[in-house]
């Protein structure tokens, strides 16, 4: 299925960071589209290339409030169907923000940027 977004930096980073096992494709699973099954093993990725750490605090905040339960609704996807789930950010401070509110979220830092 072809990447649903429009944004450049975001899709290279979804296809070069796991790396995607369909490059340029996003994978459907449970009608969730994830942004790449890593190559060679059984794990599905949702990448944000959000400039998380130029955010003031209440930006910072409705990111996260939006955010969090959109990750736990895709990893409850992905477990269900014997996936597993990483979250990539670009920023250490937006890996530590999700955290803070899902210490139980499997995220790494990416660097990518858009």
């Amino acid at each position: 299925m072809p990447q649903a977004g429009e944004d450049p930096p975001h899709n290279e980073c979804a296809d070069k960071f796991p790396p995607n096992r369909y490059p340029g494709m996003d994978v459907l699973v449970d009608g969730k589209r994830f942004d790449a099954l890593q190559a060679g093993v059984r794990v599905l990725w949702e990448i944000k290339t959000h400039r998380f750490d130029t955010y003031n605090a209440f930006i910072r905040r409705q990111t996260i409030l939006e955010q969090v339960p959109l990750l736990q609704e895709e990893r409850d996807k992905a477990e269900a169907c014997g996936y597993g789930f990483v979250v990539g950010v670009s920023t250490e401070e937006h890996k530590a923000a999700l955290e803070a509110e899902d210490r139980f979220l499997n995220i790494v830092v990416t660097g990518c940027k858009r």
